[in-house]
């Protein structure tokens, strides 16, 4: 089931970011310190009574503006708000309804999505009679909250996810079919490599459309495999104010990231790996799904024997962080190694859902401390126990340790590298957690 996508919107200073800051500061499970993911913090993934959502904050919103700067952010806004499945609509409770908040709701309500009137900066709700004049805005009842007294975030949240069950699709998914999301640039070649795949199968069992995600999903079957991809192509006809589309286009692919088993980010071999490219990346490893890197265009390379090295290396640099990740270059045009995606694809499922016994896991486990024992933090020395792997898709892995405080990244990473040496796990992230014995599961 896809996660939904909660957005807060309004005009400039009423308190989003505060807001944003706010819920996410406590529950935000996403890993800041993730060696070369550089992104704009604009989204974070929260939790609130057992209930996973993505938050999507954005800069604000000024209607009539000229001004260039104002006019992105009201791109990206609208982007924010097509994304979302329920909308945080931010007015300032000590300034009152203005006709900026006016014109606002009249462009939220053409969206058709859930809204929820959030009044804030009603510090110690001294002046509640100034809510009042917010109903005005026909939004329904306002929620008063002061974000910066965490006041009243309790019962904000409560109302979020009640909304939850009300616009979400939980329509079961295919448990048969490989859920692909294609990502990237705009203009990087994802519908043409879609249609590509999609037309020498000639198998497509029927189209379905997004939900509210501005997304397609395509449904088909190759060699008896079942597959499901997901188009986030559609970014550009948005808005003609390429700039601000580009630069907020990560926003199209949260969700499909969510539901996808595997990630094909697609990069346009003429432009090369641009940081966009990185922080959309970013994401999908942060989401810790299955990836492979698909550079398009290739048949517009001027080539010699040393032009595919280099430019891997370029990938390999930028994309540190996801190297395990495969590359491969194609032409959508020509169609030149088009089907070789679906191959990778299948390879990579296939390790996402490997399973690795208990013994063969503690044998390797073994093997990595004889080799290099951890190393002694504030004269205690870390103590491995015995590790299991308790899922997959993605494959996540608990080993049981004395302290698991003085766990060092770089021994977390050494463990991570000799099981990859013996099952590779191409294509994947693997998650690994330390847990201290006597620790309970949290």
């Amino acid at each position: 089931m896809a996660r939904p996508v909660v957005t807060i919107v309004g005009r400039p200073n009423v308190g989003k970011s505060t807001l944003f800051n706010r819920i996410a500061g406590k529950r935000i499970s996403i890993t800041d310190d993730t060696p070369g993911v550089t992104r704009d913090r604009i989204y974070a993934e929260c939790e609130w009574l057992d209930n996973y959502f993505t938050l999507i904050d954005t800069g604000g919103l000024e209607p009539n503006t000229t001004d260039t700067i104002f006019a992105q952010m009201r791109v990206q806004a609208g982007i924010a708000i097509d994304t979302a499945d329920v909308i945080l609509f931010m007015v300032d409770g000590k300034e009152g309804a203005t006709a900026a908040d006016v014109e606002v709701a009249q462009m939220l309500r053409k969206s058709k999505k859930e809204i929820i009137l959030v009044v804030n900066k009603m510090d110690k709700f001294v002046n509640d009679n100034n809510i009042y004049e917010f109903y005005n805005l026909g939004m329904g009842e306002p929620i008063p909250i002061s974000s910066s007294e965490a006041l009243g975030i309790g019962d904000l949240l409560d109302e979020i996810i009640s909304r939850f069950n009300e616009t979400v699709n939980t329509e079961d998914d295919d448990n048969d079919s490989i859920k692909i999301a294609v990502i990237g640039k705009p203009n990087a070649g994802k519908s043409s490599i879609i249609n590509k795949i999609i037309g020498e199968n000639r198998v497509i069992v029927g189209d379905v459309p997004g939900t509210t995600r501005d997304a397609i999903d395509t449904e088909f079957e190759s060699n008896g495999q079942k597959y499901t991809i997901i188009d986030t192509a559609g970014i550009r006809k948005k808005s003609r104010v390429s700039e601000a589309v580009e630069k907020y286009s990560i926003l199209r692919a949260f969700t499909a990231v969510e539901r996808a088993d595997v990630c094909i980010l697609v990069v346009d071999a003429d432009k090369g790996i641009t940081e966009q490219d990185t922080r959309i990346a970013g994401y999908s490893h942060e989401s810790k799904k299955g990836m492979i890197v698909v550079i398009n265009k290739w048949d517009l390379i001027n080539k010699d024997k040393n032009t595919f090295k280099e430019f891997q290396d370029n990938v390999r640099k930028s994309l540190a962080f996801a190297a395990y990740a495969p590359i491969l270059t194609v032409s959508a045009l020509t169609g030149q190694r088009i089907t070789k995606i679906l191959d990778e694809i299948d390879e990579i499922y296939k390790f996402r859902n490997l399973r690795v016994s208990t013994g063969v896991l503690n044998d390797i486990i073994t093997e990595a401390v004889l080799m290099n024992q951890p190393r002694t933090v504030k004269g205690k020395r870390l103590k491995i126990y015995y590790g299991t792997q308790v899922a997959v898709n993605p494959p996540k892995f608990l080993i049981f340790v004395n302290d698991s405080s003085i766990m060092h990244f770089s021994y977390e990473r050494y463990l991570e590298n000799k099981i990859r040496e013996s099952f590779e796990y191409k294509g994947t992230p693997i998650i690994i957690e330390f847990r201290s014995k006597n620790e309970k599961s949290l």
